[in-house]
Order: C-alpha cells, then sequence, then structure tokens
C-alpha cells in the first residue's frame, strides 16, 4: 500500500477513509442535493425538510444557498457544525476503511447511468486564478467573494461532503468502466432510490490492492507528459478538471492554505486531513454524463432597458413562441451566438451575427454584468433547469435568458487553449441530476 499511496500521490490523488451512515440509516432520507440546487426555489427545500423529517440527513449538514441572504447565517452555520459532531458522536456515520466508492447513478433524463469514483484529491496539485496550469483546475472564473459563506462552514467542521464533480479526458475509457464493468465482484455499499424523483444510486467499496494498482496505472498513462504533448501540443497536464461544485473546491483550497499557515511550525502538518478534498470523477465521455447550459433569470429587471443594452450590444430580436425560441437557440449556429428571451409578456430569439466573445455564456454576460452594475435593484441567478427557468422568468418583473448547448468533446482542448470558460458556463446535468450527498470524509486531526 505505501508503494501505491506513493504513485497516487504524484497524480494528486489520494484513497480517502470515507464515513457511510451507519446501520439503520435510511438512505432514501440521509442523501439530498447539492446545496447550489433549487437556489431561487426554497418550496423544494421546504418539501425535503418536510420529508426527512427527524431522520439522520445530510440535509443538517450542508447550507442551502436560497438561504444564504437570511439573517440567521451564523446560527445556521453552527447548527451544521453541531450536527456533524453530534453524528459522529452518537455513531449515525461509520468509517468505511481506506479505498474509493465506484457509483452507478441514473436520473430521470438519461438512458444510461453515470459512472463516477469518489476519491480524495491533493489540494496542494490544485489552484485557481487565471492562467494556472496545475494537474487539477477550474473551467469556470472563481469569484473569490463568493468564498468567505462555504468557508465559515468548513473552518471547524469535522467532516466534508463533497458535491464537487471532476472531469477526465479518458476516450480509451481505462480508469473507471473497467472497475464498473466487475462491479458485482466488489462490496456493495449502498443501493436506494434518491428523493424527489432524481433517480437510483448504488455504491461499491473498492478496496483491493489489484483494482487501486490498476486506476493508478490508468492515470498514469493520462498523465504521461509526452503522450499529453503529443496531443495538445502543451506539456502542463490538465488531468482533472473541475466539472461542478468550482466554488467548493476552492474552499476547500482557502481553508487549507489557512491551515497550513497556522500550523507553519508543525513537522506533520502536510499530513494534515485538510490537505484533501473528496470529489466524484467522471469520466467526459461518459454515455449518462449530459453537458447542458445555464440559463440566466434577472428579477426586478426593467425589461426594456436590459433588451436596449442587448441590442446595443449588436443583438437581433425576433419575436415567437417560446418553444420555436428554444428549438433554435439548441440548433447548431456556425458563428453565431442565439439565446431564447422569455419574460411575462413576450419571448423572442436573440442573435448575435458577429459576436466577440469566443462562448455564447460570454457574450451575454458581459452584458448582463454592465447591466447589474448600474441596476442595484436588480437580482440575477444561474438556473440548471430549463423548465424552472422558464417557470420563474414568466413571472412579473423577471425574464430569463435561455442559453444554447455545450460541445463536450471539445471541453478539455478549450479549457487548455484558452483558459477558463465564463462562468456559469455549462452545467453536467439538469437540477435533480446533480450530485447528492452520501459519503463523508474527517477534515480535523
Amino acid at each position: 500500500m505505501a508503494d501505491l499511496k506513493e504513485r497516487f500521490a504524484a497524480l494528486g490523488v489520494g484513497v480517502p477513509d470515507m464515513y457511510l451512515p451507519a446501520p439503520g440509516v435510511d438512505y432514501a432520507r440521509w442523501a439530498v442535493v447539492a446545496c447550489d440546487q433549487y437556489s431561487s426555489e426554497r418550496e423544494y427545500w421546504e418539501k425535503v425538510a418536510a420529508d426527512v423529517g427527524d431522520a439522520p440527513s445530510t440535509l443538517r449538514l450542508i447550507f442551502p444557498e436560497c438561504y444564504l441572504e437570511d439573517s440567521d447565517k451564523a446560527e445556521r452555520v453552527g447548527r451544521i457544525q453541531a450536527a456533524m459532531h453530534d453524528y459522529l458522536a452518537k455513531g449515525l456515520v461509520k468509517a468505511l476503511g481506506p479505498g474509493f466508492v465506484l457509483v452507478e447513478r441514473y436520473t430521470p433524463f438519461e438512458k444510461r447511468p453515470r459512472i463516477g469514483l469518489v476519491m480524495a484529491v491533493d489540494l496542494e496539485a490544485y489552484q485557481y486564478g487565471k492562467g494556472v496550469t496545475s494537474r487539477i483546475r477550474p473551467t469556470e472564473g472563481t469569484i473569490v467573494e463568493r468564498l468567505p459563506p462555504r468557508m465559515d462552514i468548513r473552518r471547524g467542521a469535522p467532516l466534508e461532503l463533497p458535491h464537487i464533480m471532476l472531469l477526465v479526458d479518458d476516450a480509451a475509457r481505462s480508469v473507471i468502466e473497467p472497475l464498473y464493468a466487475r462491479a458485482s465482484e466488489l462490496p456493495s455499499v449502498y443501493d436506494f432510490d434518491l428523493m424527489q424523483g432524481s433517480g437510483h444510486i448504488r455504491g461499491w467499496h473498492v478496496s483491493d490492492q489489484g483494482s487501486l494498482a490498476a486506476v493508478a496505472s490508468a492515470l498514469e498513462k493520462l498523465a504521461d507528459p509526452a503522450a499529453y504533448k503529443a496531443r495538445y501540443g502543451n506539456d502542463q497536464v490538465l488531468l482533472f478538471a473541475v466539472g461542478d461544485g468550482n466554488h467548493s473546491l476552492a474552499t476547500a483550497k482557502a481553508i487549507w492554505e489557512e491551515t497550513k499557515k497556522a500550523g507553519a511550525s508543525d513537522p506533520r502538518i502536510m499530513e494534515h486531513p485538510a490537505r484533501w478534498a473528496l470529489v466524484e470523477l467522471v469520466n467526459i465521455y461518459d454515455e449518462g454524463l449530459p453537458f447542458h447550459p445555464i440559463h440566466r433569470v434577472l428579477f426586478k429587471a426593467d425589461e426594456a432597458a436590459i433588451m436596449a443594452d442587448i441590442q446595443a450590444a449588436g443583438a437581433e430580436f425576433r419575436p415567437m413562441p417560446w418553444a420555436d425560441a428554444v428549438r433554435l437557440t439548441d440548433e447548431p449556429a456556425g458563428s453565431e451566438h442565439r439565446f431564447a428571451f422569455v419574460s411575462a409578456g413576450r419571448s423572442a430569439l436573440v442573435t448575435f451575427r458577429r459576436p466577440s466573445a469566443k462562448l455564447a455564456a460570454g457574450t451575454i454576460q458581459e452584458i448582463l454584468d454592465a447591466f447589474l452594475k448600474k441596476s442595484p435593484g436588480t437580482v440575477i441567478d444561474y438556473i440548471h433547469g430549463t423548465e424552472s427557468m422558464e417557470t420563474l422568468a414568466r413571472k412579473p418583473g423577471n425574464l430569463g435568458l435561455y442559453l444554447p448547448p455545450i460541445d463536450k468533446s471539445s471541453f478539455f482542448g478549450t479549457v487548455i487553449r484558452d483558459g477558463v470558460m465564463p462562468r456559469k458556463t455549462f452545467s453536467m446535468g439538469e437540477a435533480p441530476e446533480k450530485r447528492f450527498y452520501i459519503e463523508a470524509r474527517r477534515i480535523t486531526r
């Protein structure tokens, strides 16, 4: 195992000792969706709270972002950390032993399951910011102003629960798929239906030396600088790209830097568990992994003013039924950038014939950012689901912009060549397909 540990460490990977619910805990009420989903739909989280009741649940260990602007933020953070200590003290979560968890996730929207591997990554191998060349990199811009509330939760918390999903560019399907092909030989750790009609999930513990060695070998081939340079013309290997949970991983990094600085005189500080973060790794070529754009909804917006700004930036508005505008936005547009516009009273296709930005999200975000700076009463939200976006945008005083699809086959090449994408460019699936909190890991000694 010592040799394997060194091989994984060279890749920026760790073999974590994960925690799972103790026998008798209802997994269906334990697991809840990522905290950054349904951020403008409190009714969703209220329904989750009603379904969970008094049962042990990750709902009590996370901070749903729809409550971030409430006045009881500090009290909520305190309750979250207290619940973590309570669950540990009562034995409601139990250590699984060193290893990975192989995950099969069926969702309501895809015919094939999404296959992932829950592991730990070394935050020393991850950087965020402009022009980074670390082995683990963000794919979207990181807004440092969004980190403090997340840092408040992680700072002093005994556990982390991941909704971070990293992507690996594995066209040969060499890392995760061989494990899945023999999943029946691995110890099962969970198998249950997810709440709110979000599908079904199964997990297996990957702890035997042979399986771990096979994963290490496959990752080593992907991380080989010569092979990487032959493919991309660049030897600054991007092994893992952040797909979901960009700000959560940045939060873990920020807390690790704090911890490292505070423990500078401790000879064992580099072995501190806060150096690592729990993630789920998914192959970008996985057939159960859809890429969807993230849409924009403006609240309390001056519709005429925003339409004028969009037109002034070079856009054409073509009024048409909402379904038609969405269909045309989803179709290949060549060099054009298209968006479907919707409000309480109208819908239209918005077209930029000669956009200056490389991606459609960059074209529209620049306009929206400028509009928000001069409109302090207007608020923006980033919506993952098509249905949720239309429902919110149709309400009086709101308006929405539906963005075109993302080509995942060129994803790694775009990040390597151009750097991070505009923030909130893509989403891996609709809101119910997002990662559910199940596994946990200790981040304190």
